[in-house]
C-alpha cells in the first residue's frame, strides 16, 4: 500500500511520537508499506509521522545518497523506538529536503557520527554507530519522531525567506509527483 505523504502544517509532524509496543499490529506490513511509499516518492527515508502515524518508527535506504567511492555502503533498515545515544564529530552542512516539504531545500548542519539504539521489525535490539551520509539520513528521520523538521534547524533569516513557500505547501498549493495529504483542506494529490 502506498500512503499519502502528510504535508507541512499538519500537527502530527510537530508531535513527539509514541513508542511502539511489542504487540503492535501488522508491524512488518507497515514497514513494507513505508518502504513502498518512500520509494514511490523517490525518498531515502520516511518516518511514520509523515504518513500520519505518531509512532517511533522510520525506514531509510541511504544507498542513493552514496558517492561513487562509497557505492554499496548504503544502509536499508527499519528503526523502531530509536534513541540517539551520542552525536560526535564535526558538524557539516548538506542541502536537505523532505517529502513533507516538497520543493524546499536548505543547508542543514549535523554532526558526522551517531550512536543509536533501536529495534528492527523482528524486535531484535541493536546499538550501532553510523557516520557520513547514512548518519545524516538517520538524524533527519529521527528528528521526525521527535516532532522536529529540517526547517527547524534554519536560522531566522532562512526561515523568513521560505515562509511563503511553507504556507503554500500547507494549503496544498504545491506540485509533487506523489500523493499528499494537506492539513488546510485535506486535499489529496
Amino acid at each position: 500500500m502506498i500512503y499519502p505523504i502528510v504535508a507541512y502544517g499538519d500537527p502530527v509532524l510537530k508531535t513527539e511520537a509514541d513508542d511502539l509496543p511489542k504487540d503492535f499490529p501488522n508491524l512488518k506490513e507497515l514497514v513494507e508499506d513505508m518502504y513502498t511509499t518512500m520509494y514511490h516518492a523517490h525518498g531515502v527515508g520516511l518516518a511514520a509521522p509523515q504518513i500520519g502515524k505518531a509512532i517511533r518508527l522510520f525506514v531509510i535506504d541511504s544507498e542513493p545518497m552514496m558517492d561513487d567511492e562509497d557505492e554499496g555502503k548504503g544502509v536499508k533498515k527499519a528503526f523502531i523506538n530509536a534513541e540517539i545515544l551520542e552525536e560526535s564529530g564535526d558538524e557539516w552542512g548538506f542541502e536537505e529536503g523532505c517529502l513533507s516539504i516538497p520543493g524546499v531545500r536548505e543547508t542543514v548542519y549535523r554532526p558526522e557520527r551517531i550512536v543509536i539504539r533501536y529495534f528492527d521489525e523482528e524486535w531484535n535490539e541493536f546499538t550501532d554507530t553510523y557516520d557520513g551520509m547514512t548518519a545524516r539520513v538517520i538524524q533527519h528521520e529521527y528528528d521526525h519522531i521527535e516532532g522536529i523538521l529540517f526547517t527547524d534547524h534554519l536560522n531566522g533569516l532562512k526561515k523568513r525567506l521560505i515562509k511563503n513557500k511553507l504556507t503554500k505547501i500547507s494549503k496544498g498549493e504545491v506540485d509533487a509527483d506523489y500523493k499528499m495529504k494537506f492539513p488546510a483542506a485535506d486535499k489529496r494529490r
